[in-house]
């Protein structure tokens, strides 16, 4: 996931969560942390409290949460007793989730759940991959661009552009694998 992306999730809180008991909920996100080292930070810590990239001061977006994702969030702060006011994905501590630990068990996700060939594949490497297969899959269901865009913090301009030549090449390559030939 790029810095901005994780830094939009590290700084959601409980109670930024509208978690309905069935259907869709959906994520106020009104401010973005991204982990850019304590060298170049007036307060000396490893992230930023930044507005949201693109907007005005104090601007929020909304983003809907699908209903599985709904019932996961609503026990895991259940389990974790989380209260309104604290960090929906905590770190270990309590603290800001580090970027580290979140690709660390990327990695470890995918080297358990994809096959050899997949797990060494491009696709879906880096956390933030996944971002553009949830928006790809979002404007090739429908989703008019100008919502998805919404919803990403994107203006439609850049939602368009996003992917490019490489995301195209694996989208190709997954559709259909050549036989090997025999030496």
């Amino acid at each position: 996931m790029t810095r901005t992306a994780l830094g939009d999730a590290v700084a959601l809180r409980v109670g930024d969560a509208t978690l309905s008991a069935t259907g869709w909920g959906e994520f106020l996100v009104h401010e973005a942390q991204p982990e850019v080292g304590s060298q170049w930070t007036d307060t000396g810590e490893v992230h930023e409290k930044r507005d949201l990239k693109g907007r005005g001061e104090g601007d929020t977006r909304l983003v809907p949460i699908h209903p599985s994702l709904v019932a996961i969030l609503r026990e895991m702060i259940k389990e974790y007793g989380l209260k309104p006011s604290g960090l929906l994905f905590p770190g270990e501590k309590g603290g800001m989730l580090a970027g580290s630990v979140f690709r660390r068990v990327w990695a470890k996700a995918r080297e358990e759940i994809l096959s050899d060939h997949e797990f060494k594949s491009p696709a879906g490497k880096r956390v933030y991959d996944l971002r553009h297969t949830c928006l790809t899959a979002w404007l090739n269901g429908g989703v008019p661009r100008a919502e998805v865009a919404e919803w990403a913090g994107n203006s439609v301009t850049v939602l368009l552009a996003i992917g490019g030549r490489d995301d195209s090449l694996r989208r190709v390559e997954s559709l259909r694998d050549l036989p090997l030939l025999a030496a």
